[in-house]
């Protein structure tokens, strides 16, 4: 038998765990072929990797050799095939674009552009709720961009070594069934809700540690939260069981309406990224317009927070010398 990748792969999944058992659990295999492969591997190397007692599986003095060097080799083979994935795309850029979202609300609108001004080109849409996700296929050549809202000030973690700039910031919503006692204001004190239930959507970043803390500067503790998908976020309220934070740019369905919390305790930045070496890099400055552009479109349908961009003209897209938010309301009170 020939030595493989594969191999060196469950020996340090052995080593890792301390258990053959518990690394077969973890590679997805049953235990007795795990231990079989394990018997082959060791008799293609000329003696045992491990030690097995009761007390679990440690590595000998040839297992500690294998592992040293299966600990250089397995991420130097990672390394080259993610540079040779982003390579193999050169051809395929910019006639390509795969985006990754999480809860993004332009990517339907960006899609709609791009595909308008290249009729020719191959666009795929892939969604999770984990941002660390959607950067791993980046950075493994899967994906080119990505989108992703951050909370406040902070940004996407650094990780993985993508680029990342900002589309736009709104201040977070509350949804709310118009039936509510403050459903007849323009604006809701955030400690008026204290004796509310909340639920929001997997990914959204302003609802953990960001709402916690805007919370506790109101002087409350939120009470239940829920975490379900948008429709479950969406029924939930129109049920009266919970309220919800949304987007500034949420459509909410008849019977509920969206409203601002008073002095923005909470806001959402859009962010757009991609991997600096990769082929998508050189057109990632052209794809970030057209994200600027498509929120632009998506405030159309929203009059009211419209104007109230062009009072508060620190959100939305913030363009250096470029028409912002004041072109786009005498676009929508003239259409």
């Amino acid at each position: 038998m020939n030595l493989e990748l594969r191999h060196l792969r469950v020996v340090c999944a052995i080593a890792e765990t301390g258990s053959v058992t518990k690394a077969a659990s973890t590679l997805g295999l049953a235990q007795p072929a795990l231990t079989a492969q394990l018997q082959r591997i060791e008799r293609t190397l000329g003696g045992p990797l491990f030690e097995r007692d009761r007390r679990g599986a440690r590595p000998t003095a040839l297992g500690e050799l294998v592992l040293a060097r299966a600990r250089v080799l397995l991420p130097a083979m990672k390394g080259l095939q993610d540079e040779a994935a982003r390579l193999a795309g050169a051809a395929d850029a910019p006639r390509r674009y795969r985006f990754g979202g999480v809860n993004s609300p332009i990517l339907g609108r960006l899609v709609h552009r791009l595909a308008a001004e290249q009729p020719q080109a191959q666009i795929t849409m892939y969604a999770s709720w984990s941002v660390d996700e959607l950067a791993q296929l980046v950075v493994g050549g899967r994906l080119d961009f990505v989108l992703t809202g951050v909370c406040g000030d902070s940004n996407p973690s650094a990780e993985f070594g993508l680029s990342w700039r900002e589309v736009s910031i709104d201040p977070v919503l509350v949804l709310l069934p118009e039936t509510h006692p403050l459903a007849d204001r323009d604006e809701v004190q955030l400690v008026d809700l204290r004796h509310e239930q909340w639920v929001a959507a997997p990914g959204d970043g302003c609802f953990g540690d960001c709402f916690a803390a805007a919370c506790a500067r109101a002087g409350f503790t939120p009470r239940k939260l829920y975490e379900t998908d948008v429709r479950g976020c969406v029924d939930l309220v129109d049920a009266g069981e919970a309220v919800a934070l949304c987007q500034a740019t949420f459509r909410p369905p008849a019977g509920l309406v969206t409203r601002r919390l008073a002095g923005v305790p909470l806001r959402w930045r859009l962010m757009f990224g991609w991997h600096p070496d990769s082929p998508a890099a050189r057109v990632a400055e052209l794809v970030l317009r057209t994200a600027q552009a498509a929120y632009d479109d998506s405030l159309t349908p929203h009059p009211a927070y419209l104007a109230w961009l062009v009072a508060n003209p620190e959100f939305g897209v913030r363009r250096s010398g470029a028409p912002g938010p004041v072109a786009d309301a005498n676009r929508v009170r003239t259409a």
